[in-house]
């Protein structure tokens, strides 16, 4: 419960610095926030620590908590958070509807790669799910993942055609919490060209990589390919 409680204010928060309700850019204070989401000092510390973590605002001594310019600077016309909550309701645009279009939705045998990069043993089977994500009805990206059924084996082209992490977090109580990501760009296929609108000489961002649920095990194994006006990485560095 606390982690749910520490995720909503962490969530609502990226939000409003995203929509820029923040006057000044600086956030209120820990008390304030405590008491406007009406929920313990730690959990608001805990969410505090995860944007300072991720450079999005920073303490300055004496003066109280902005948001860091140059997050606000780099934002693109979405925004992907490895975190829990998923595409679906992590990438955001300015005025603009996520949707999802499936593509398909098969059973079929986990193969060698698969088996290894989400702990299978031969013979277990996956979801292959490839569905084609809009900002309203302009394609940005390919995604196509795998899910073990035994992890959720009621899975459904409805739910599908959702939210699959929100699904998973509202049934099984099980949360989507980490990612290990590649990010890359690749020369765009014929696949690519047909559903993104992209000319044959114009290239893919490629993300690859394997989510983790709460309690460490692996969640899903997906290969996202994005029209390349959208791929932009950030990341913040110690020094």
């Amino acid at each position: 419960m606390a982690d749910l409680v520490y995720r909503r204010v962490l969530a609502d928060l990226k939000q409003k610095i995203i929509d820029n309700q923040f006057e000044n850019k600086r956030l209120p204070d820990e008390r304030t926030l405590s008491e406007s989401y009406n929920v313990s000092r730690s959990s608001v510390k805990r969410a505090l620590k995860e944007l300072a973590d991720d450079g999005i605002i920073f303490k300055k001594r004496g003066s109280g908590t902005f948001i860091n310019p140059l997050y606000m600077k780099n934002k693109t016309i979405f925004h992907y958070e490895g975190s829990n909550l998923g595409i679906t309701d992590s990438m955001k645009s300015q005025g603009k509807v996520p949707k999802i279009k499936l593509l398909s939705f098969n059973v079929v045998p986990a193969s060698k790669e698969i088996q290894q990069d989400l702990f299978l043993a031969e013979g277990d089977f996956v979801y292959e799910i490839q569905r084609l994500r809009l900002f309203d009805d302009k394609p940005f990206m390919i995604e196509t993942g795998y899910i073990p059924i035994k992890i959720a084996p009621e899975l459904t082209k409805e739910i599908v055609e959702q939210s699959i992490f929100n699904y998973v977090e509202d049934t099984i109580h099980k949360s989507v919490t980490r990612s290990f990501l590649s990010i890359l760009a690749s020369p765009s296929n014929e696949q690519d060209q047909k559903l993104l609108n992209l000319k044959p000489t114009e290239p893919v961002g490629v993300m690859e990589g394997i989510f983790f649920l709460d309690d460490g095990t692996p969640f899903e194994v997906s290969n996202m390919r994005l029209h390349y006006q959208y791929l932009r990485y950030n990341t913040f560095v110690m020094v």
